[in-house]
């Protein structure tokens, strides 16, 4: 195995030729459209020209929401001038022609979360954070909120609409989309994502306002569709003892609407099929390696959901997921360092030539993963480094011109070594050991 890994470092081209095609050929795919389902069609037939095996889409019904053509955002007064925005996916459209109304300044949720009920009402939210670039991605979980709950909290408070500070860590005028959520019984409002640079001119505007209102003008179109059908894409290197439980390697294959989504995901759906393309080159593995490139990860972790239900009879052996962007891995996490330390030191041990470091952090799983919580399995995270993920995520941005080869190749090398040990291991892997109840918010 060691080896095909150098290989890989050498040049080889397979992830990056899926990453150039899904996003070429294919291009942005938002979940539950019929752009996803080409992108379905369009790995299908790469994962049987590559020797995969059991290729099959798995699909399901999931509600869909889709961002319409009209995105205009205007301070009206006191410093008139026009804002790049987005929608924010489950967002509700605005009349035809627009809204206006009085801008409320919030610098974070929990200052929303403050207000008192009543007191927004017939005013449009904006919410503010602080996040900074961190390798680990860890700003993501703090800054996150004004996304994901922001507009729910602001519709119970009474508000008209909601305009965020993009959940992100670049200065480019590009607004960073993504889900949001309403509470059982609200009412969705319009809810849209300002540029990072729009929005800090904005909090400008606050400081020398003077006690005069900041009025916003709001004209969206989204809508929600109901029920369409997404799927899920399973394909499998078949192994010697189909007795045995299979490693399963996860990744999504849909992307939101304003990008070709070639850090999000595509680039992971490349590792994952080329890892496991990698092993089997070495000889057919003891274990069966399964890829999962879920269908509706962004809008709600709908195939993962879906997979999980219909397979949780199916014991999984281990679970890995690459869902964070295409730039090198630096750090090996498992949730059985404790309870198999010896498997877990094989694995620390294979990659450290790579640059990957050892790490007591207990790993939780790719958000496509639940089926391995819910069966409380085994579960392997391997870190890649996130300084310039949250630049790129959910944006205009997030472009094939951005994945750096050779790091993309360093991420193939580390992930056919760790795939390889634990398609070829005869031993039960988690003996015991701390499972994650929840998925995690990386990617939502």
């Amino acid at each position: 195995m060691e080896e095909q890994a150098d290989r890989v470092l050498e040049g080889d081209r397979f992830a990056w030729e899926f990453v150039e095609g899904l996003t070429t050929e294919v291009g942005p795919r938002q979940a539950g459209t019929e752009a996803e389902a080409r992108g379905r069609e369009w790995a299908m037939n790469w994962l049987r020209q590559h020797g995969f095996e059991n290729v099959r889409t798995e699909p399901f019904a999931m509600d869909t929401w889709v961002p319409g053509d009209i995105a205009r955002a205007r301070i009206t007064e006191p410093f008139a001038q026009d804002l790049v925005v987005l929608p924010l996916g489950n967002s509700a459209a605005t009349p035809e022609g627009g809204i206006e109304g009085e801008l409320v300044f919030f610098r974070n949720v929990h200052e929303l979360r403050a207000a008192p009920v009543g007191s927004l009402t017939g005013k449009i939210a904006y919410i503010s954070h602080a996040m900074k670039p961190a390798q680990d991605g860890s700003h993501y979980g703090f800054a996150g909120p004004a996304r994901w709950v922001g507009a729910g909290i602001a519709a119970q408070k009474g508000a008209i609409a909601t305009v965020i500070k993009s959940v992100g860590t670049d200065y480019h005028r590009n607004p960073h989309t993504g889900g949001t959520t309403f509470p059982e019984g609200v009412e969705p409002i319009p809810a849209a994502a300002m540029s990072i640079p729009d929005a800090e001119n904005v909090e400008r505007m606050f400081a020398r306002a003077d006690g005069r209102q900041i009025r916003l003008g709001l004209e969206l179109n989204p809508k929600a569709l109901g029920e369409t059908m997404s799927g899920n894409v399973v394909a499998e290197i078949t192994g010697r003892n189909p007795e045995l439980p299979p490693v399963l390697l996860a990744c999504h294959i849909d992307s939101w609407w304003n990008s070709p989504g070639a850090f999000d995901d595509a680039a992971g759906c490349g590792i994952i099929a080329a890892a496991a393309f990698h092993v089997q080159r070495t000889g057919t593995p003891l274990r069966t390696i399964r890829v999962l490139m879920a269908g509706a990860e962004e809008t709600g972790l709908w195939g993962s959901k879906a997979y999980s239900d219909a397979h949780i009879d199916e014991p999984i052996a281990v679970g890995l997921e690459s869902d964070f962007g295409a730039d090198r891995i630096w750090r090996l996490e498992s949730n059985f360092r404790d309870s198999n330390p010896e498997l877990h030191a094989r694995l620390a041990k294979a990659v450290a030539r790579f640059g990957v470091a050892d790490s007591t952090v207990v790993a939780t799983g790719g958000a496509d993963l639940n089926i391995v919580r819910d069966q409380q399995g085994a579960l392997i995270d391997l870190q890649q480094d996130g300084m310039r993920y949250f630049d790129l995520h959910h944006t205009p941005d997030d472009t094939l011109d951005k994945i750096d080869p050779v790091q993309l190749r360093q991420n193939v090398a580390v992930w056919t070594s760790v795939v390889g040990l634990l398609a070829n291991e005869p031993r039960a892997i988690l003996t015991g050991g701390t499972v994650p109840s929840a998925p995690p918010i990386m990617d939502q």
